[in-house]
């Protein structure tokens, strides 16, 4: 029996859980996981179902038979079967600590994703990606090349089938455009759980100001730099006896943390945009580590 997730975003109104439960009944499924809310601020209804398709409907029957429910009460949604791993691509510049846990994560079967490339604009993890036995894209950016860069790095993108672009530390600034194009779709990690501290040395001028609490956001990418809809973020409490360098190995394992959850988050379905903010359900207990092995 097939796994499906169902995620639907729609204006809060009566009926919606009886409609969507009653045709999966109506189509010989099994609800297994189920995770609602209603933002009465904004009037919208957020929803994800996981569901057993007990009688063999195929991810076009769902699909199709349930268009007339999605009219209905005017949903976008998203139907996915669980078997097929999301396809993504990261992008790294010269600080590798979250490529590297990436790449072990996904090796192990905690981050059950299939990476299809890694681009870099310097060849530092050229040799460590290859030897994972995936495709390594060199692409320079320069602020004269940088429009034929993007445009390679789309290429990429299509070319592989990439559903999801993960900048693990990736040092280039992307432009409006291909924010745009990708909206939802490429998700960045922030050395801080605010956005403070921005430019060179962060954690230098954490440290300088006497800062207690250091942290990671995970984010989605928007044209405002570092101030997308954030997925997860985490802290670490530092004390006055540590050094600038402690700030920077614990920053980095922090980042590297926040990331990896923030990506799971994401292919699991259970990230759900809500304007400039995001609803992220939790994992029912008991499915966490079959989320995990995929």
């Amino acid at each position: 029996m097939k796994t499906f997730v169902l995620t639907v975003t729609c204006p809060s109104t009566r009926g919606i859980v009886a409609a969507i439960s009653g045709f999966l009944a109506d189509m010989g499924c099994n609800i297994i996981d189920s995770s609602q809310f209603d933002d009465l601020g904004t009037g919208l209804f957020f929803m994800r179902i996981s569901f057993l398709s007990e009688e063999g409907k195929t991810e076009k029957e769902l699909r199709d038979g349930f268009k007339p429910v999605a009219d209905k009460f005017a949903m976008t949604t998203e139907l996915r079967d669980q078997a097929n791993r999301m396809k993504v691509l990261l992008m790294v510049s010269r600080f590798g600590h979250c490529l590297n846990d990436l790449l072990y994560r996904t090796r192990i079967g905690a981050l059950p994703i299939d990476l299809v490339g890694v681009v870099s604009n310097h060849f530092d993890y050229q040799k460590l990606v290859v030897n994972h036995d995936i495709p390594f894209h060199h692409i320079p950016v320069t602020k004269e090349n940088k429009p034929q860069a993007e445009a390679r790095i789309m290429e990429i993108v299509e070319s592989s089938g990439t559903e999801l672009v993960v900048l693990a530390r990736y040092m280039q600034v992307l432009s409006d455009t291909m924010c745009e194009r990708m909206s939802g779709k490429i998700i960045n990690i922030h050395h801080s759980f605010l956005p403070s501290f921005k430019g060179a040395n962060p954690y230098k001028q954490a440290f300088q100001r006497g800062v207690k609490l250091i942290g990671a956001t995970a984010h989605y990418v928007t044209a405002d730099l570092d101030e997308g809809p954030i997925i997860e973020q985490d802290t670490v409490r530092i004390t006055h006896a540590q050094s600038a360098e402690d700030y920077v190995s614990l920053g980095r394992d922090v980042e590297a943390q926040v990331l990896a959850r923030a990506i799971h988050a994401h292919i699991h379905h259970r990230v759900l945009l809500n304007g400039s903010r995001t609803v992220v359900f939790p994992p029912s207990p008991g499915s966490y580590a079959s989320e995990r092995m995929g």
